[in-house]
Parts: structure tokens; C-alpha cells; sequence
């Protein structure tokens, strides 16, 4: 019943009857309240059913779009794996490049320092080598010049080679260089040639006993007779017995000359100062000249031998028996001594100096230290 519609006037009614009529409008409103709420619970279930049916369109939607989104990360995903196995097998291989160079690298070094060390090795043994053999040469020659010459040799090759480590080296080359400038030697070569020269006129000295020859140059010399000018024909006769006389008279002179001078040579008197020299046989003059030879030869060859007390006495023992057998009167005879004296002069006790301080340097070089 609508609440628009008439109300009609309650009827009478029996007194027993009247509790009744308050619990029927009671029902009648706790009937309407459960239908306003059936209604309104209706209407509620019908607006959540269909907000539940828009949240599971919405789950679904975002379902499928989890779904999509899952699949293209996981496609992300296996394509980032495989790019990271990729970038790892890359990594892999430029590593192992890297190692492969840097081995490389490595030797290359080792075989530069090797290079670097075995040239300046070969460099100090090429040095070492030049100045042992230029040690030689001047022992042998007596002369500081090849010793000069290895040493300003070997300085220019370390200065083109510009080694740090052999600077040392260079340092022990000037010392030494400047050591030998110093040192005054004894001039071998020099005294080698006048002992040459000795021996060499020993066969043209004449002896203190000698017989002189030069008797001849002594006499007068008769002047040939000058041709005779012409004449005229009347003094042809005596002109010519005048040049017959003229003729006769010379062939005398000079037979009486010579007759006079081969008797002179039968006997001659002369000082000897040393009495052995006239005591000497002709036929020993050969054997003392040998003997002379011989003297000055080992003379010679203890200069090269760096024999100095050797070839003094040799040298010596020459001096006194050219001064005992030979003419000291003569001009040879003073050159001879002359050159002879110079030599034992000229001769000097002092040594060549050595490259001790420069081997060491090499030897110390050598060592790598």
C-alpha cells in the first residue's frame, strides 16, 4: 500500500483486539526496511559485481599485458644473455690478444735489451782486443804510438755508441792517454836505423894497423908535358930535340919516384896506441869485423826485446872495440863512433807504460757492472 492512498477510518473494534494492531505496523515497517536493504544490498552487490567484474577485466588486462611484458623480458632477457656470452667470448678474446701482445711486447724488449747488450758487449771485446794487440805492437816496436792510435780509436767508438754505463770506460781512456803523453820513451825505430847504419859501414872502417895506401897521393904530382904551339918550319928541328929531353927527363923523374916510394913501403914506422890492434893478423880482420857485426846485431835485437841492459853491454863492448881495432884517425872511423855514442845516449831504461786502469774498465764492463 502506497502512502498516497486514503486512509479509511479505523472501525471499531473489540477491546481485545486492539494489541494487535501496533505489531502489525511494526511488521509491516521491519517488511519495508528488509526490503530497502534487500534493495539496497541488491543494488550494492550489483554495483560490486560489477566493479569486481571491472577489477578482473582490469587483472586480466594487466595480466595480459604481465604476460606480454614477461615474454619480452624474458626475449630481453636471452637476447642480454646472449649479447653478455657474446661480449664475454669478445672480452675472452681481447684479453688473450691482449696477453698475446703483451707477450709479445715483453720479448720484444727482452730481445732489444738483448741486442742492446750484446752490441755493447761485442764492442767491449772489439776494444779489449784492439788494445791488447796495439800492447803488442808496442812492445814490440818500443814505440807509444800504437798505443795512442787504439786508444783515440776505441774513444770514438764509445762516444758513437753513447752507452751511460760506459762512460767509466771513456774516463779511464783519457787518464791513460794522458798518462802515455807523459811518459818519454825510448825511440826503437829510430835507434833501429843507426844500428843499421853501423853495421853496415863496419866493412868500409879501416883498421889501426892497416898498411897505407895513400903513398901515392902524397908524391908530387908530375904535371904532363903541354903540347908544344906551332912553330914556324925553320925551328922545327929544335923544338923537337927540346921535347925529346923535355920527355926523357919526366920518364926518369918518375921512375926514381917510384922506385922511391916501393922502398918507403918496405918498411913504415906509425904509433899504435893499443898494441893488441897491431898484433892483429890481416887475415883476422875479417872475423873481427863479424865479430863487430854480431855485437851490434844483439844490440838490435835486444832493443826488441825490450832488453835494455842486454843491448847497453852489447852496444858497450862495440864502443870499446871500435875504439881499440880501427883508425881513429879516420873520418869513417869518427862517424862511426859518433853514431854510435848517440845510440847509447838515446837509449832509455824506462818501460812503456801499460793500459791497466783502461783493462780494468773493460774487465769491469765486460762484467755488466
Amino acid at each position: 500500500m502506497s502512502d498516497s492512498e486514503p486512509v479509511p477510518p479505523p472501525l471499531p473494534m473489540p477491546l481485545a483486539e486492539l494489541p494487535a494492531a501496533p505489531a502489525a505496523g511494526a511488521g509491516r515497517r521491519w517488511l519495508l526496511v528488509t526490503g530497502l536493504v534487500a534493495v539496497a544490498g541488491l543494488v550494492l552487490s550489483i554495483l560490486l559485481w560489477q566493479k569486481l567484474g571491472n577489477i578482473q577485466e582490469e587483472l586480466a588486462r594487466r595480466s595480459t599485458d604481465s604476460t606480454a611484458q614477461a615474454i619480452e623480458a624474458r626475449t630481453l632477457a636471452r637476447q642480454a644473455q646472449e649479447g653478455t656470452r657474446e661480449l664475454t667470448a669478445r672480452l675472452a678474446l681481447l684479453e688473450t690478444r691482449l696477453s698475446e701482445v703483451s707477450l709479445q711486447r715483453t720479448q720484444l724488449e727482452e730481445l732489444m735489451q738483448s741486442l742492446s747488450r750484446s752490441r755493447d758487449e761485442n764492442l767491449v771485446v772489439d776494444v779489449e782486443s784492439a788494445l791488447r794487440l796495439a800492447q803488442q805492437q808496442a812492445q814490440l816496436t818500443g814505440s807509444a804510438e800504437p798505443l795512442l792510435a787504439a786508444l783515440k780509436s776505441a774513444d770514438q767508438r764509445l762516444a758513437r755508441a753513447a752507452q751511460p754505463r760506459l762512460n767509466p770506460l771513456q774516463r779511464a781512456i783519457a787518464r791513460d792517454v794522458e798518462r802515455i803523453k807523459a811518459t818519454t820513451v825510448t825511440d826503437v825505430p829510430g835507434l833501429l836505423l843507426k844500428l843499421d847504419e853501423l853495421t853496415r859501414v863496419v866493412d868500409e872502417l879501416p883498421l889501426a894497423n892497416a898498411m897505407v895506401t895513400g903513398a901515392a897521393a902524397a908524391r908530387p904530382v908530375v904535371p904532363a908535358a903541354a903540347p908544344a904551339p906551332a912553330r914556324p918550319a925553320s925551328a922545327a928541328g929544335t923544338s923537337m930535340a927540346w921535347l925529346d929531353s923535355l920527355a926523357l927527363r919526366a920518364w926518369w923523374q918518375r921512375t926514381l919516384q917510384g922506385t922511391l916510394d916501393e922502398a918507403r913501403g918496405l918498411l913504415r914506422v906509425s904509433r899504435i896506441d893499443q898494441p893488441d890492434a897491431a898484433l892483429l893478423a890481416p887475415e883476422q880482420a875479417f872475423f873481427l869485423r863479424e865479430n863487430l857485426k854480431l855485437k851490434l846485431l844483439n844490440a838490435r835485437l835486444g832493443l826488441l826485446s825490450r832488453q835494455t841492459a842486454s843491448a847497453r853491454s852489447d852496444l858497450a863492448a862495440a864502443s870499446a872495440s871500435l875504439a881499440k881495432y880501427f883508425d881513429p884517425a879516420s873520418r869513417r872511423t869518427q862517424a862511426a863512433a859518433q853514431l854510435l855514442q848517440q845510440v847509447q845516449s838515446q837509449m832509455k831504461s824506462s818501460e812503456l807504460p801499460r793500459l791497466d786502469e783502461t783493462l780494468a774498465a773493460l774487465a769491469t764492463a765486460a762484467a755488466g757492472r
